[in-house]
């Protein structure tokens, strides 16, 4: 087992009441001798009174040197950390303090658990990540990773967005509706199976391509292989502009013309393993399946 340097302790102040997950977990790694470093995964609102008992770092001077980051949260929260510790290469372990937390290995009653970190007793889930990049003519305006999906839609105004799917170059889909996501395997179990996408499992070699709310009736989700370069594009639109959005962040408006190109990336996100299960166990126990 390699020596762990020290575990970033990442939780949503807005999950985390009184960060009381915060302090258990805390309590468990510092019994079993692993040095810990808090981070909040994000920038909170100025008004938020954060405890004074508790150390907080910063997550760009702790990442490099950090051996794991255990997030405490939602799958949201799991996601924002995600992109940051891929880029280093520290693997991640979720902590479930949010409604459905499908992408989380444990549950905030499960946090006597983290002592087996101490000793190696634990496995690594290489999952897929998608490189997306928006050119503008022949200027790249947004470059991002993503874990879950993608997210091409028409916005909050009651208007269909007309789009062209192309993979490889070859057109795949063009559909009018409120849009389509474009999603890795571990995301087949998020937005995209809300819109009617299969669930695929997350160490499938794949790319789901999945309209929401499409007007043709015709209109069905795609897999393709992994290797696949999916484009998309607006045919036409009365308002001139769709909305891109990775794994739920903030969104960019798209006009006529920008093409949105999303592939396979070269970086893989590490998830932390402690339990011996298989995926549709965990499908089963969220979506009470039976």
């Amino acid at each position: 087992m390699n020596k762990l340097n020290y575990v970033i302790l990442s939780p949503n102040p807005y999950r985390d009441k009184n960060f009381q997950t915060l302090r258990e977990a805390m309590g468990v790694l510092h019994d079993a001798g692993i040095e810990t470093r808090v981070c909040l995964p994000f920038e909170v609102d100025r008004t938020y009174d954060l405890p004074k008992d508790i150390r907080f770092s910063r997550m760009d001077r702790e990442l490099p040197n950090a051996s794991m980051a255990i997030c405490f949260g939602g799958d949201g929260t799991l996601l924002h950390m995600a992109k940051a510790a891929t880029r280093r290469g520290v693997p991640v372990l979720g902590v479930n303090i949010g409604t459905m937390g499908f992408m989380a290995e444990l549950e905030s009653t499960e946090l006597s658990q983290l002592a087996r970190i101490a000793t190696g007793d634990y496995t690594i889930d290489n999952r897929m990540m998608l490189d997306v990049i928006v050119q503008r003519d022949r200027d790249v305006i947004f470059h991002d990773l993503c874990l879950n999906d993608v997210a091409i839609t028409k916005g909050a105004v009651a208007r269909i967005v007309h789009l062209e799917v192309k993979c490889d170059g070859v057109q795949a889909m063009e559909c009018g509706g409120d849009g389509v996501i474009v999603a890795t395997p571990t995301g087949s179990t998020a937005y995209s199976l809300s819109a009617g996408g299969p669930i695929v499992e997350p160490d499938a070699h794949s790319i789901l391509v999945t309209p929401i709310c499409a007007h043709d009736v015709a209109s069905r989700c795609v897999v393709t292989s992994d290797r696949r370069t999916i484009s998309v594009t607006m045919t036409q639109n009365a308002r001139r502009n769709a909305y891109l959005s990775v794994d739920g962040g903030k969104a960019l408006r798209m006009n006529m013309g920008d093409v949105a190109t999303i592939r396979k990336s070269n970086l893989c996100s590490k998830l932390v393993r402690l339990k011996d299960r298989s995926f549709f166990d965990v499908v089963n126990m969220k979506f009470r399946i039976g």
